[in-house]
């Protein structure tokens, strides 16, 4: 796309994998988890073994794609990569994050079995389903486990430079849909138990809170609907001179603002408060490093392109 050694694009790409490799490195290696099933009672006991090992196998498939996406950014980055690395180079990126997703699987199987403890009872029968479950696990990582990585490799499948770029095109936006769908149902079902466990009252008595509690219900969903929108635009170009970089700028600068917002606001406002939105958000989300994107966002904002490129985008 670039053609100089150093531009802010390049420079933010790098900097993303880098923090993509950093938060998945963290994650790969602390095991305090390890055990934490011991103290609690069946079944939940067993749920949290499985859910847990699985997750932490298919980390490891994110391990990898940061080890890859790093070199790949490195070595784009001093030019030292030919068109056909660079493709064989991100198709393998692209299929080791499909296949961390679908560790999320068991995660949300868990949350769609309906339990003798459930408080959303199925008329005659003992059984019911817990709202917290299908809002934190249940609905998210069921949509997550399966649309991303189906997405994600068939966009791996589309990518090369011996075809054409219209299918590598609609899968990369479909893709880069269900993402942003996939986030806005899992920190959008975290922010709703916790106003179910402390009370809306505890939301609204915090600007941060009210804020981010807005944010993520309602500025998520906007931006996956206008993910969406772009997705189904863009899905008639025929190559990438034809695709509208600067509103794909857009939705990746306010996807990293989000989580740059959340983090920010935690380290400038929340001081010993903690509740169970910072514990997601902070302790176990394994996208926060997202909140470098939007150092790839802000380029593709103001990217123009080539006089060669000039042609009509959609």
């Amino acid at each position: 796309m670039e053609q100089k050694p150093f531009t802010p694009l390049k420079v933010g790409i790098l900097i993303a994998a880098l923090t993509y490799f950093l938060f998945t490195l963290h994650a790969t290696f602390v095991l305090s988890w390890i055990g934490e099933w011991e103290p609690l009672m069946e079944p939940i006991r067993s749920w949290i073994l499985v859910t847990d090992v699985t997750a932490y196998i298919f980390l490891i498939f994110r391990f990898i794609a940061g080890i890859l996406a790093v070199t790949t950014a490195v070595l784009y980055f001093v030019k030292k990569l030919t068109q056909n690395g660079l493709y064989k180079m991100a198709r393998l990126v692209i299929v080791f994050e499909g296949l961390y997703w679908i560790g999320l699987l068991p995660s949300g199987i868990w949350g769609l079995v309906p339990t003798a403890y459930g408080n959303l009872r199925i008329p005659g029968t003992d059984l019911g389903f817990s709202s917290s479950l299908l809002l934190s696990t249940g609905i998210p990582c069921t949509v997550a486990s399966i649309a991303v990585p189906i997405s994600l490799f068939l966009l791996a499948w589309k990518l090369s430079p011996n075809k054409p770029q219209r299918p590598a095109i609609k899968w990369a936006t479909v893709a880069g849909f269900f993402v942003v769908l996939s986030l806005w149902l899992n920190n959008s079902g975290m922010w709703i138990i916790t106003a179910m466990t402390e009370g809306m009252s505890y939301v609204t008595k915090s600007p941060e809170y009210l804020t981010s509690f807005i944010v993520t219900v309602g500025g998520l969903l906007a931006l996956a609907s206008f993910t969406a929108y772009y997705a189904k635009k863009t899905s008639k170009a025929e190559n990438i001179a034809h695709v509208n970089l600067r509103t794909a700028g857009v939705i990746i600068l306010g996807l990293g603002l989000y989580f740059l917002w959340n983090y920010l606001t935690w380290v400038m406002f929340a001081g010993a408060n903690w509740n169970e939105w910072y514990a997601w958000v902070l302790g176990h989300n394994l996208d926060l490093w997202m909140l470098s994107l939007p150092l790839v966002g802000l380029p593709l904002l103001f990217y123009s392109r080539p006089s060669s490129d000039t042609e009509k985008t959609v």
